[in-house]
């Protein structure tokens, strides 16, 4: 039965030959996407929980593209008194010319290219990603819940897809009114394809060793939580 197994087929956009300017147009519609599918709010409420009392933060965002969810973390950490001290890293250094064309200079936030795991022992208060786990195999996701439980001081965020019928057969139709970038259309649908579902969770973050809540946020998007 369709998407009853999650895909395992590589995305266009993670293509090595990629041109760097198709890869910021396409990083760029994703962030238009995100605007639609409202993919922030689970990741302000976590940090609007998180940081109850607390007059700053240090927060490391592990596959940021194109740095939008920083700079919607940097205004809304702006808005409420809070110092912020964002930090995004991702494997494809294209993302960072990407994002650093789109972020003001006033934002607090740094665009760093490599592995999240050199970023080791720096103090994090939260890590937190978004649309980044189901790019993962299996080897990887475990390593990178074990990496977030041991790295983050108050807790961390997973905000992911949710592998949903609708959402995949109604994403294209979107996606084509939208004018998105045709890789926008088939890395999307795939990535729906290549989510998970609530309960392939828990044994997941059994074999991982850690503990955290799963749960559904509107619309269509599945969050894997832990705060301290």
């Amino acid at each position: 039965m369709m998407l009853e197994r999650r895909a395992i087929a590589e995305e266009l956009m993670d293509a090595d030959d990629l041109a760097p300017d198709t890869y910021a147009a396409v990083v760029g519609d994703l962030a238009k996407v995100n605007v639609v599918t409202m993919a922030a709010r689970p990741t302000l409420d976590f940090l609007r929980r998180g940081t109850k009392g607390r007059p700053h933060l240090k927060l490391l965002d592990v596959g940021f593209g194109d740095g939008d969810m920083l700079r919607r973390i940097a205004r809304w950490a702006a808005r409420r008194g809070i110092a912020a001290d964002l930090v995004g890293v991702d494997l494809n250094p294209r993302s960072a010319l990407a994002a650093a064309a789109h972020t003001p200079a006033d934002l607090p936030i740094r665009y760093v290219s490599g592995d999240y795991a050199d970023l080791a022992g720096q103090g994090w208060d939260f890590v937190v990603s978004s649309l980044v786990a189901h790019h993962m195999d299996h080897d990887q996701l475990i390593a990178f819940l074990r990496f977030m439980a041991v790295e983050s001081a108050r807790g961390w965020l997973v905000n992911d897809l949710h592998r949903h019928g609708f959402a995949y057969r109604g994403f294209p139709l979107l996606a084509t009114l939208a004018r998105w970038h045709r890789i926008v259309r088939h890395d999307g649908t795939l990535s729906i394809a290549r989510s998970y579902r609530p309960a392939e969770w828990p044994p997941i973050l059994a074999e991982a060793g850690v503990s955290a809540r799963v749960y559904r946020a509107f619309p269509f998007r599945l969050c894997v939580e832990h705060l301290r």
